[in-house]
This record gives structure tokens, C-alpha cells and sequence, in this order.
């Protein structure tokens, strides 16, 4: 399967005229902080020093996962199939946040294990009807991870917007990603897991030993795609194939928090300069999303003490990254506002 070519940024004529023009508004240097870093780095992807945010998406993912037969959520699997009907039914807060800021929101069946028919609103890419349990085998075969990872593809593919968000819902999920970060970047299984959806410190600790008896399991697993088949779910090897496409497409990323990062993990391992494109929306209160995102070497825009995923956070930052473009696009210079420069 091929994996979708993805060009560095990096451009220096354009970074200076970029930095010549943030730096020309109406205000001391640097004085609007990270939205500068962002309005550059806006630019850098679209390749011009004039900004848009074109008809924004988010696109939340579900999937169901076999590990949660292992006890290690706080919620049983049919909230999953439960909580699509509550995105379709436009009640849920991705719902909310979306369309105050006038976002479109696809939902995509990506292996939910539930008959929801041809629905109004729903994108069917089922798999399969959830991911086997890692703890007795790997989560999906290779063909199965391929074909997740191929309708994450063409469902990017078909966006028509220059910026795109990732969310999820899966029960069981929390405990794939920690799988995932473990094995993706060494950091202990213990500095890994957390709550989920409200596991009591003893639910923690016996999700912790799930995962290190499954990654003792599954040694062997060690090249990216194989780890993502083995410990991954449907819904984050579908979310991994959109941030590729979207990569590639010279498209904005937004990327939420714990789970939507783990696939950003494996994203980034099969093509590193995916990271130029990514924009971090929020630090979690998942336990290890903030030591994924050291690992990366990045930074998010907000901490609000989140923990609910479905893409929530990406569609807060949204107005960020309209601040970002506008005061590029319409902020005055010096010299048209005729006011006079800092003093040498």
C-alpha cells in the first residue's frame, strides 16, 4: 500500500515575507504571541503570504475495540454504537462546538460493532464490527489495518476545505493509544494510561498491566504498521490514513487530543514531516497525552482540562486559526495606518 508523499514546509523566501508582513501590523513585535507562530505557519502550508481558512471539517472516526473484554473501561461497549446515534442526532458537545463555529462534522462508521443501515449523515466504512482483543491476538490483520488505513485516504481525499480536524469515539480506545505510545516512542506503559472514561486508580492499574502483558505478547511488533495493526483500532488506522492525505494535500491539520495523537504517532513514524502541518489544538487531561506531546516536540494551543475527544478541542481552536489569518489579512501596517515605528 502506498503511503502518501508528503513535502516539507519549509520554504525561505516565503518565511521572510511571511515574518515581513506578521511583523509589519499595528503592534510591537511579537506581541500577539503564539498567533503569529500560527499565522506563519498557516502560511508555510498553504504556500502564500495570503491566508484563508476555507470551509474547515472535522471528521470523528468510531470504532469498537476486542481489549475491552479485559475489563478495562468504565463504560460497556454499546455506548459506542450509542454515541454515534447522539452525533447523528446532532445532541453531542462535537455537535455544539461545530456548529457555533460553522464546521462541518462527518461521522464515519470506521468498525462500530453495530447494524446502523444506510443513515443520513453517516459515512459506512465499516471494517469489521470492532477490532479483535489485543491481549489474546493482534487487533487486525495486515489486510484489515491496509483497508482502514485506504478509507482514511479517500475520505480526505474528498474534502473540499483547506483545514481539517480529527476526532474519535470508541470505547476501549484510550487503551489502544496507550499501547500505541508505548510502543512508539519507549516511554513506560505506567506513564501511558489513564483514566479513560473514569476508571477508579485500581481500574487504572489493571488496564496498565492489560497492556504490558499484551506488548510482552507482541514483541515482535515493531515497524509501525505492524504495530498499529496489532495494538491499533479501526477508527485511529482510519484517522492515521486522513492525516497522511491531508498532509499531502497541503491541507491545515488539527489534531485533538489523546487517541487522535496516538495516531498521529504512527503517522508521523511512516512520515515525519507530517508534524509541519499539524496544529495541536489542546493539551489533554488524559494521563500521557502532555509526554506525547514532549515526544513530538510540540506544543498545543489550549489547556482546558479536556478529556472527552470526539474532535471537541479542534473545533474550540477553530476561532484561534480564523485570529491567526484575520490579523494577517486585515490588521493595518505602520505605514498605511501612518503610525510611527518603534524608536531605533
Amino acid at each position: 500500500m502506498p503511503i502518501p508523499a508528503i513535502s516539507p514546509t519549509a520554504n525561505a523566501e516565503l518565511s521572510v515575507a511571511l515574518d515581513r508582513s506578521i511583523n509589519n501590523k499595528t503592534k510591537p513585535l511579537g506581541s500577539l504571541g503564539i498567533l503569529e507562530t500560527l499565522a506563519k505557519q498557516i502560511g508555510l502550508i498553504q504556500g502564500t503570504a495570503a491566508l484563508s481558512i476555507r470551509e474547515p471539517a472535522i471528521l470523528v472516526f468510531a470504532g469498537d475495540h476486542g481489549v475491552v473484554a479485559e475489563g478495562v473501561s468504565a463504560y460497556p461497549q454499546d455506548v459506542t454504537w450509542q454515541m454515534v446515534e447522539n452525533f447523528l442526532a446532532q445532541g453531542a458537545a462535537i455537535n455544539v462546538f461545530a456548529r457555533q463555529n460553522a464546521c462541518a462534522l462527518h461521522v464515519v462508521d470506521a468498525g462500530v460493532n453495530h447494524a446502523f443501515g444506510a443513515r443520513d449523515g453517516l459515512h459506512d466504512r465499516k471494517v469489521a464490527n470492532g477490532t479483535r482483543n489485543f491481549a489474546q491476538e493482534p487487533a487486525m490483520t495486515p489486510q484489515q489495518c491496509a483497508a482502514a488505513l485506504e478509507h482514511g485516504m479517500a475520505l480526505a481525499s474528498d474534502l473540499p476545505g483547506n483545514v481539517v480536524g480529527f476526532g474519535e469515539m470508541g470505547i476501549g480506545n484510550t487503551t489502544a493509544a496507550a499501547a500505541l505510545m508505548h510502543k512508539l516512542t519507549g516511554i513506560p506503559v505506567a506513564l501511558c494510561v489513564g483514566a479513560g472514561t473514569g476508571l477508579s486508580s485500581e481500574g487504572v492499574l489493571h488496564k496498565q498491566r492489560v497492556i504490558e502483558a499484551a506488548v510482552e505478547k507482541h514483541a515482535a511488533a515493531t515497524a509501525p504498521l505492524d504495530v498499529l495493526a496489532t495494538f491499533g483500532g479501526f477508527e485511529i488506522a482510519m484517522m492515521a490514513g486522513a492525516m497522511l492525505k491531508a498532509a499531502e494535500q497541503r491541507q491545515v491539520l488539527l489534531i485533538d487530543g489523546f487517541i487522535v495523537t496516538s495516531a498521529l504517532l504512527v503517522a508521523a513514524r511512516l512520515q515525519p514531516a507530517i508534524l509541519d502541518y499539524c496544529v495541536f489544538a489542546h493539551c489533554s487531561d488524559e494521563s500521557g497525552h502532555k509526554a506525547m506531546l514532549d515526544n513530538l516536540g510540540e506544543r498545543a494551543l489550549l489547556n482546558l482540562g479536556l478529556r472527552l475527544g470526539e474532535g471537541t478541542g479542534c473545533a474550540l481552536a477553530l476561532p484561534l486559526l480564523r485570529a491567526a489569518v484575520n490579523f494577517v489579512n486585515q490588521m493595518a501596517t505602520f505605514e498605511s495606518a501612518q503610525v510611527s515605528e518603534k524608536s531605533e
